[in-house]
């Protein structure tokens, strides 16, 4: 829509109120484009739908306002059941802190205590031609402020000013119904529309989509999960909870690795420099493979730009399809209006995505966006929504949501106590920061609701899912009680609270862990040339995007 104002060479773009947001953005977008003339956008006021609620008419219900079309009749009816308050509804206060969001807001240009659509319909239809008059009961009116004081105060009753609304709108309408009952091409015409209006609409059976299985660019019944959103700094945790999504795939069932690059570049990921979204991808991928070459040899990647470009007719037209299908409001939800636009696409993209190859089952990283702590929740009802009413002739994929094992090594509630990278494990860290970071761990004595060496011990050890079992052998003196063997996390964490299991030997163990799976990726990395450069790369991004927070 906002592209629509430049196709058709506006000057003046004058739409409802309601539409305000995404033109506003048209004018935003003439100073990224360098477009000395920006369109003047004209917002006019949106009638109160009929019915209690209603903040503008609604395209499925009839009963929601008055229509050119309509008989004295058909007028009577809407107007008599109108929804007619005399008092201000009573509303929950709004947090004086809280960022406004325009793109939630009324659809009033100023603003209306009390919502009556009768005085609205008043107001700006019946007052709008210069010297227009009102009458309801006997006496007539030349002004709306008098109506409106006189019907608030009880003088006027709703049936008198229903009825001489009802008047009104009939005296209004009389010369279109006269034309079109006399002449025979508008009788044509509105005899057309009212066929069409009874008509059922058809059932869509072939929906416009990409098809990925019908290219031949994924199996059938697949399970899909999509890496995270890029960063300048990838984290062990990140690549931890991709395996952990791909383990959740059935015995046998091929699994798909989507690499949203396009989606990455609308969300301004790496301030959408394509090079940094690719050597994330790379690195990313060369660590998943080193750190589970088993898991990763039944995974396919897929780039999204290759998907798209394989039949990007049919994927645009899907994501204007989800477009149309959700609400804004849908897809936002927990955003701000002052959030980038670029997510509410992104998601968009995410459903046509997943229509696109079509899987029968979905593993969705919990913050995979690492902004938005919903994000997974909101994709979930949108695919599963999607699915449901729109794509009915496919298979209707199972959604889940999660992550791995939680390798978050402090919890730092002020920022001014956070040291750079010492909360995670990045995939690019020398294998010396295993020992250092895990050093500096939290590590409370018989704390097992938030310790760091458990958690990551168990992950290495056990395995990446909840009732993962396997061995673990701490290796400790005589004296000390010899060497401690472990079979699942449960007993890991029994011997640490009842002080069995020592602070100190527990983080030796974790600490040799760490230093071993750094080296391992650290080999991997540079073993492949691409991801050595690809580190390089990232390093340069994280080193521009400090430089830009310190401004």
């Amino acid at each position: 829509q906002c592209t629509d104002i430049f196709f058709l060479k506006a000057d003046i773009c004058q739409l409802g109120v309601d539409q305000r947001k995404v033109n506003m953005l048209a004018r935003d977008y003439c100073i990224a484009a360098k477009i000395k003339n920006k369109p003047i956008i004209l917002s006019h006021h949106m009638l109160f739908g009929l019915k209690a609620g209603q903040e503008k008419m609604s395209k499925s219900d009839p009963d929601s306002a008055v229509f050119m079309e309509d008989t004295p009749e058909d007028v009577e009816r809407k107007i008599m059941s109108a929804y007619c308050p005399t008092q201000e509804e009573e509303k929950t206060e709004k947090n004086p802190d809280e960022e406004e969001d325009a793109g939630k807001e009324s659809m009033q240009l100023t603003e209306i205590k009390i919502k009556n659509p009768c005085l609205d319909y008043i107001e700006n239809i019946i007052f709008s031609p210069p010297d227009a008059t009102f009458t309801a009961g006997e006496t007539t009116y030349s002004d709306f402020e008098t109506v409106r004081g006189k019907f608030l105060a009880g003088d006027i009753s709703e049936e008198e000013l229903k009825r001489g609304l009802i008047d009104a709108l009939n005296k209004l309408l009389e010369p279109v119904r006269h034309h079109f009952t006399n002449d025979e091409n508008a009788k044509d015409l509105l005899a057309k529309v009212r066929m069409y209006k009874k008509e059922a609409p058809p059932k869509v059976t072939n929906v416009r989509r990409l098809n990925l299985v019908e290219l031949s660019k994924v199996p059938v019944g697949s399970h899909l999960v999509f890496a995270p959103v890029p960063t300048a700094t990838p984290t062990l945790q990140e690549a931890i909870d991709v395996l952990a999504m791909l383990s959740r795939a059935e015995e046998g069932q091929p699994c798909v690795l989507m690499l949203s690059d396009w989606s990455a570049r609308v969300a301004n990921a790496c301030n959408g420099e394509t090079k940094t979204i690719t050597a994330y991808y790379t690195v990313l991928v060369t660590a998943l493979k080193a750190l589970s070459p088993e898991t990763m040899e039944n995974v396919q990647i897929l780039l999204q730009s290759d998907a798209i470009l394989a039949d990007p007719s049919n994927y645009w037209i899907s994501v204007i399809n989800a477009g149309r299908h959700f609400t804004l409001r849908d897809v936002m939800g927990s955003m701000k209006d002052s959030d980038n636009v670029g997510w509410v696409i992104a998601r968009l993209m995410m459903v046509a995505d997943v229509a696109g190859v079509e899987p029968k089952s979905l593993a969705l990283t919990e913050n995979g966006d690492n902004i938005h702590d919903d994000a997974a929740a909101i994709a979930s009802k949108m695919v599963t929504e999607f699915f449901q009413e729109k794509l009915v002739s496919l298979v209707q994929p199972t959604v889940t949501t999660g992550s791995g094992p939680e390798l978050l090594l402090q919890r730092r509630e002020l920022e001014a106590h956070k040291t750079e990278n010492d909360e995670y494990y990045l995939l690019d860290d020398p294998k010396v920061n295993g020992k250092s970071k895990m050093k500096k761990a939290f590590c409370e004595p018989k704390n097992i609701d938030f310790c760091p060496p458990i958690c990551v011990a168990s992950a290495f050890s056990f395995g990446l899912q909840e009732d993962s079992t396997g061995e673990m052998v701490i290796t400790r003196s005589p004296e000390n009680g010899g060497d401690a063997v472990f079979k699942s996390r449960s007993e890991l964490e029994a011997a640490f609270a009842d002080e069995s299991l020592h602070p100190g030997d527990l983080k030796a163990f974790a600490s040799a862990t760490m230093v071993a799976t750094l080296d391992k990726l650290s080999k991997a990395i540079k073993a492949d040339g691409d991801s050595t450069k690809a580190g390089k790369t990232l390093k340069a991004m994280a080193k521009k995007l400090a430089k830009q927070k310190k401004k």
